[in-house]
């Protein structure tokens, strides 16, 4: 009786074996730490202050380990000597691998900042003899590129810590990773563009509810405010025109590698056209099954 062979079973690549990587920079004090405590509480396992010449063996080592550790955040640090301005070569690395992470930039404005290390009475990492400024200065020209290169920018400027946390959560939560994620992130703008925005929606076309005293002092949110937003002329076709056009586009975003999209909806305050709009277009997105959470940076401001 001749010997079974043995069944060849082809060697899985770490993007095939279902290795999740998440690469986490940006400046100091924009908020690196409490993304990696809510990236542990939706079940990674997390490396901080990790020298950036050892991505690539952290991320063979959670390959092999297998189980829980196959969903790991490496969180670089500007502090660390061994830290390079390369990332953008150390992302390429990791991808000749096989391995496909996600880089998450954490920023927040310069004022911002500045009050946040004043708050806490430490200086900056790079400050040296000179200001707060010229820390965080030197810091930005030091990440310029890694900026550049991040799938996903998260600015911290108005968000406090448990708007950060569920901002991590709704991104890297339990949904197949690989899908792509549409953040529709209603803003007013005159408090400026968000600065990750892919797309830009203008609601002040619309009449503004500000001008309707009882509707004055509420919110998008609320229904008597978003009847009147979307019962206006053209409100529900420019929902509409917006949710094919990232239907439509969602598609090619996916092939090219983009897991991140943010479609920014704003009016001048960022109180009642831009969240009513912003929730009915998420509602819409996800009625045709794609992966949409709404935020609303600027509600609460005015």
């Amino acid at each position: 009786m001749t010997e079974s062979m043995p069944e060849f079973v082809p060697e899985l690549t770490p993007d095939e074996a279902g290795t999740d990587l998440v690469v986490v920079t940006g400046v100091s004090g924009g908020g690196r730490s409490t993304v990696a405590r809510a990236l542990e509480n939706v079940g990674f396992y997390v490396v901080d202050n990790l020298p950036q010449a050892l991505m690539l063996d952290m991320a063979q080592l959670a390959f092999e380990a297998g189980g829980a550790a196959r969903r790991t955040a490496m969180v670089l640090d500007v502090r660390s000597r061994a830290f390079s301005t390369d990332l953008a070569g150390a992302v390429r690395a990791l991808k000749e691998r096989g391995f496909s992470p996600r880089v998450v930039f954490v920023d927040a404005d310069d004022e911002v900042l500045i009050r946040r290390f004043e708050s806490v009475r430490r200086s900056h990492p790079l400050q040296g003899d000179g200001r707060l400024a010229d820390g965080i200065a030197a810091e930005r020209k030091l990440l310029e590129e890694a900026r550049e290169q991040s799938d996903v920018i998260i600015d911290t400027s108005h968000l406090n810590v448990n708007q950060l946390r569920r901002r991590v959560e709704e991104l890297f939560g339990g949904e197949d990773a690989r899908r792509l994620r549409i953040t529709v992130l209603s803003f007013g703008f005159k408090y400026g563009l968000p600065p990750d925005a892919d797309y830009v929606m203008d609601a002040r076309f619309l009449p503004n509810p500000f001008w309707v005293p009882e509707l004055r002092e509420h919110t998008g949110l609320e229904e008597g405010v978003s009847s009147y937003v979307l019962g206006q002329e053209g409100a529900h076709d420019f929902v509409g025109t917006y949710a094919s056009l990232i239907a439509a586009t969602a598609p090619g975003f996916e092939r090219e590698g983009k897991r991140y999209l943010t479609v920014a909806v704003g009016c001048t305050g960022g109180k009642h056209r831009s969240v009513a709009i912003a929730e009915e277009l998420t509602a819409q997105l996800r009625d045709i099954r794609l992966s949409a959470h709404s935020s609303h940076r600027d509600l609460g401001r005015e």
